[in-house]
């Protein structure tokens, strides 16, 4: 088992359930967290607590272990004169002053935009396919 405070590097290709690949950094640099941190989904790493360098792994997290379910009080509706014009197509991200989340536009309407604050990822079952790179 990797011992709290072990900086773990790993290559990791990200794929939603009907197999979309949502992110991989795999042929670039290795993704590093520290053991014991909470810099990764906390069951992503109890699953890689037990490798080594060059291990592979599957693990598959449903929405609760990851980031979490939709929360239909995530959505907000605004005056659409309080968006930009040029964002206001559905997908758009946002930033807003004081926010640190991800802010999307999730459906344009005649006088009102609604906005979703759920995590991008929020109510997906994910697979991580992972390469361990080093741990030291």
């Amino acid at each position: 088992m990797n011992a709290p405070g072990k900086t773990v590097g790993f290559e990791y290709t990200l794929k939603l359930d009907d197999g979309t690949v949502v992110e991989s950094n795999v042929g670039g640099s290795a993704f590093e967290f520290v053991t014991g941190q909470g810099q990764i989904l906390p069951k992503l790493e109890e699953s890689l607590s037990e490798l080594g360098a060059d291990d592979t792994c599957s693990v598959t997290l449903k929405p609760e272990d990851a980031y979490g379910p939709v929360n239909d009080d995530a959505f907000r509706e605004v005056p659409i004169d309080q968006i930009p014009e040029p964002a206001r197509k559905v997908g758009t991200q946002l930033k807003a002053d004081g926010y640190i989340g991800m802010i999307r536009v999730h459906e344009v309407r005649n006088e009102h935009v609604v906005l979703d604050f759920n995590h991008p990822l929020a109510g997906e079952t994910l697979t991580f396919d992972v390469r361990v790179v080093a741990v030291s």
